[in-house]
């Protein structure tokens, strides 16, 4: 079970933390597929990722999400449940980490795929704006 090589608009299945989680005490969150946003260089010790959570519930109040198109969820293997990429929050965590894990009804893969560059770009750029507005929530694992 080799762990796939952390680039931007990977989908992979993560314990992601809330920030709401984090900040009740919690370490744990529930395994979810996520979006892998952003990686530090391969050559940095330790390696770090940013991952966006991927969520059924739509977003509301200050939650701001980006909705993925039912092909996209068929051709990387999510279900048919309308779903959004979370991109007012994220988890920081080194590479590779304890919570990855397998892709149900897989041997070993804790990949789905990929999002389409240009699902992926409006994700990205949506992100990068609430972070530099400093309206994005972090939790660092």
């Amino acid at each position: 079970m080799a762990f796939p090589e952390p680039k931007p608009g990977l989908v992979l299945r993560y314990d992601y933390l809330w920030t709401h989680e984090a900040a009740a005490g919690q370490d744990q969150g529930k395994t979810r597929p996520t979006c892998l946003v952003a990686a530090t260089d391969a050559f940095v010790r330790p390696r770090y990722v940013v991952l966006l959570p991927i969520t059924h519930a739509p977003p509301a109040g200050d939650t701001v999400g980006i909705e993925i198109p039912a092909k996209v969820k068929q051709a990387i293997g999510l279900d048919e449940a309308p779903s959004w990429v979370i991109v007012s929050e994220h988890n920081i965590d080194e590479w590779p980490n304890g919570g990855l894990s397998p892709v149900p009804g897989t041997r070993g893969e804790f990949s789905y795929g990929f999002i389409p560059p240009g699902l992926f770009a409006q994700i990205k750029t949506r992100f990068l704006e609430l972070a530099r507005a400093k309206k994005s929530s972090a939790v660092r694992r």
